[in-house]
């Protein structure tokens, strides 16, 4: 009998290590391009959001975009029964030296937080920018709609705050609008200074700048393909760690390039009509994003965007030269690929949300041996952990082993030498952690 009940066990478990979750369909379908589209219209028709364009107006400018945006999020709230919290975070930045900054401002941030049931101090971050910029980013008066750059990026997030609000997740949802991106990325460094010194335990934040163009400025039109950019190690690393790297790997194993490919493979098994391109690259040569102010301070982040860019579009004045109309109006936006885009988010948060921490203390073992070893600490809420591992030349984890919940476990016939590994925990309804690359070895 106890035979017979293990073998049900065994099964059982890893049924639940294997499925996919309904939910997460539902959650795809329910993402509407014409909510963006009106979203995106809206803060298009507000003229300028430059970081110091006017804050009085109700019609026109950063302040009427941030407020209406914070009316948005508290609409929302009302209809899931208050279960966003929502505020301004906001950090003063002066003019003096700085060339950037033409006048004293405010960096005003527009947060909404879904508190998680199980672990309210856990958090995923869906970020997107609420200021925009025409070929002068301190030109504050002239017009810069900014319609993909970023009004598609905030509009997803918005559009994400209303589909996943139905639901209750056990850790913990921002949804976020930063401002100052184009003068140095200020709204990002403010709130993820802010973020740290209330102790916000940050599983990842997925920033979103420009997610609604499919044509290229080299001619190729995709409404698929999508970018996942992502750092290869935290800048915070240790000078012990970085040695450590030249014997045992991990020279594209961070956190963030971790959080990469949990998008990589969310999207590959519940939307495998898109292409996401992993990207090992902090960033669009020599540009930058609002995920690294928060990968500065060794949290997890990654840009996602659109994968064939114009650069006519971005941060020009409105004008046409030679046949070529430039700016970023709202004519250029393809809002079923935004709708797309809002999508790979939603799922992502949806799935992190749901699973249990990933594992902690995770040790490898194997040097000159036929098998590799596995240790790890138990975490709360996991019914079972997956061990995964790739040769050392592929981007991503393409074998795994369910191992049961165990917190070691000895991969037979399997060279150390040859792959890098990770584990990963599973919880009760199938969803995973993110992987975590072995952090300690042992013999």
């Amino acid at each position: 009998m106890k035979y017979l009940v293990l073998i049900c066990s065994v099964l059982i478990t890893v049924s639940v290590s294997s499925q996919t979750n309904p939910k997460i369909y539902d959650i795809i379908n329910a993402v509407s391009a014409e909510r963006i589209e009106a979203d995106i219209t809206t803060l298009a028709g507000f003229g300028t959001r430059n970081t110091f364009s006017d804050t009085v107006s109700d019609t026109r400018g950063i302040g009427a975009a941030r407020r209406w945006i914070k009316t948005e999020f508290e609409t929302i709230s009302k209809d899931c029964n208050n279960c966003l919290d929502v505020f301004y975070q906001k950090d003063f930045v002066k003019a003096e030296g700085n060339r950037r900054v033409p006048k004293d401002t405010w960096i005003v941030n527009v947060a909404a937080v879904q508190k998680g049931a199980k672990y309210p101090n856990r958090y995923i971050i869906m970020s997107g920018d609420i200021d925009s910029r025409n070929s002068d980013g301190s030109d504050f008066t002239k017009d810069a709609p900014g319609a993909n750059d970023n009004a598609s990026g905030m509009a997803g997030a918005i559009e994400a705050a209303r589909v996943l609000s139905k639901y209750t997740f056990d850790a913990s949802i921002v949804y976020l609008g930063l401002s100052g991106e184009e003068q140095g990325l200020f709204g990002g460094a403010g709130f993820a200074a802010w973020a740290k010194e209330e102790g916000w335990d940050i599983i990842g934040v997925l920033n979103n700048d420009m997610i609604g163009n499919i044509k290229g400025v080299d001619g190729v039109i995709s409404n698929r393909d999508f970018r996942i950019f992502s750092e290869p190690t935290p800048p915070t690393e240790t000078e012990q760690e970085r040695r450590r790297r030249r014997f045992y790997g991990g020279e594209v194993d961070g956190i963030s390039r971790q959080l990469a490919r949990y998008v990589h493979k969310t999207t590959e098994t519940y939307m495998p009509e898109m292409n996401p391109m992993m990207i090992y690259r902090l960033d669009r040569f020599g540009r930058g994003g609002h995920h690294r102010p928060f990968n500065d301070l060794g949290f997890a982040g990654v840009r996602i965007m659109e994968a064939h860019e114009n650069y006519t579009q971005q941060h020009q004045d409105i004008r046409t030269e030679n046949g070529i109309e430039y700016g970023d109006r709202l004519k250029f936006v393809n809002f079923e690929y935004a709708k797309k885009l809002t999508a790979v988010n939603a799922i992502t948060m949806a799935s992190l949300a749901w699973a249990p921490p990933a594992p902690k203390n995770v040790a490898i073992g194997g040097i000159v041996e036929p098998s590799a070893k596995f240790k790890w600490d138990r975490v709360e809420g996991a019914v079972g952990y997956k061990i995964y591992w790739r040769d050392t030349t592929s981007p991503t984890w393409d074998y795994s082993r369910y191992v049961g919940d165990v917190s070691e476990f000895t991969l037979k016939g399997i060279v150390i030498d040859n792959y890098f590994f990770g584990i990963s925990a599973v919880g009760a309804n199938g969803h995973e952690s993110v992987v975590v690359f072995p952090n300690a070895v042992f013999r």
